[in-house]
């Protein structure tokens, strides 16, 4: 069985995916070139069955090369989203709200990213729930945030969680503490939210957003991937660590 994503280093995460792409590449040139020399050894009305050969070998290797487990979601009516639908990148974030590092990635160098790139339309930040660290509970406080977001406060919720969890030392949280963190972050029907929360209507969705995260090979939080799988990087890394790897793939992709 392959090493887990989260347990590689950020070396070997990349080399893995870039020799994918390579391998990808390399068979598409080799088919293209063997498709020229076939067109040159047999001359004829066959020129433009030959180019579209080409280019389907082309079409094809180009797909493969940009072929990625995670997709960039792009919808402008995701909650657990921020940023330009339309950015040229997308940093992907894997989180558990009972994760103490994920806490201190959210109070530390989460502003700081979406001033520097959110704000100013290079970067969407899109969140996945993988409830890894704290079992129901984490199930239990990612539903909860989901609630908030469907009535447009997932972010204001998640700070509000994180900023908690910091100042209590990470202590679990009630109905009553999460219905307080609701009201705080601007939430304004709180009925509706608690009966969410009440029924676990949206712990579902967190199970099976976990699974994924798990299949992908995601064992720790957080955890994160720019567009097209790129620069993973694990754990609540320094800002200039982001900013590098941000940097990097603007330069690549403008």
């Amino acid at each position: 069985m392959g090493t887990p994503i989260a347990a590689m280093s950020r070396a070997e995460l990349e080399f893995r995916y870039r020799r994918t792409r390579l391998f990808s590449i390399v068979v598409g040139i080799l088919f293209v070139i063997a498709a020229v020399m076939i067109g040159w050894m047999w001359p004829g009305d066959t020129g433009a069955t030959n180019n579209a050969g080409a280019n389907t070998a082309v079409a094809e290797t180009k797909e493969e090369a940009s072929s990625c487990p995670v997709q960039d979601r792009r919808d402008p009516n995701d909650f657990m989203a921020i940023g330009d639908v339309d950015a040229p990148v997308v940093m992907h974030e894997w989180t558990d709200f009972r994760c103490p590092w994920c806490g201190k990635y959210t109070r530390e160098t989460m502003p700081e990213l979406i001033k520097e790139y959110v704000d100013t339309g290079k970067v969407r930040i899109e969140i996945h729930d993988a409830a890894l660290v704290g079992g129901d509970e984490s199930v239990k406080i990612a539903g909860a945030a989901r609630a908030a977001g469907e009535q447009g406060k997932y972010f204001e919720f998640l700070d509000g969680v994180y900023a908690h969890q910091g100042e209590t030392d990470n202590a679990s949280l009630s109905d009553a503490d999460l219905t307080a963190l609701a009201k705080a972050a601007g939430v304004a029907d709180l009925a509706a939210f608690d009966q969410a929360v009440a029924s676990g209507v949206h712990e579902d969705a967190v199970r099976k957003s976990t699974s994924e995260s798990q299949s992908l090979g995601v064992s720790g939080v957080p955890f994160f991937v720019l567009s097209d799988c790129d620069s993973p990087l694990s754990g609540a890394q320094p800002l200039d660590t982001f900013r590098a790897a941000i940097d990097a793939k603007l330069e690549e992709v403008q």
